[in-house]
């Protein structure tokens, strides 16, 4: 069980990524929230990477 829960850490850390930094990056008609604020963006994409981390390196434990 704790190896599913670390797997699916590391995916919805993966899609926080993905989508902030596409609104970070993306021109305003394109962005998943119409760039309405690059200091959240960044923020976001942050604490995903950092979620990501976490959860690789306690994958990494399990075994």
């Amino acid at each position: 069980m704790p190896k599913i829960l670390c797997i699916s850490g590391i995916v919805v850390s993966l899609l926080l990524f993905v989508v902030f930094l596409v609104d970070l990056v993306a021109p305003g008609s394109i962005a998943p929230f119409k760039n309405a604020s690059k200091s959240m963006d960044v923020v976001f994409v942050l604490c995903a990477a950092i979620l990501g981390f976490l959860s690789y390196t306690t994958l990494r434990e399990q075994e």
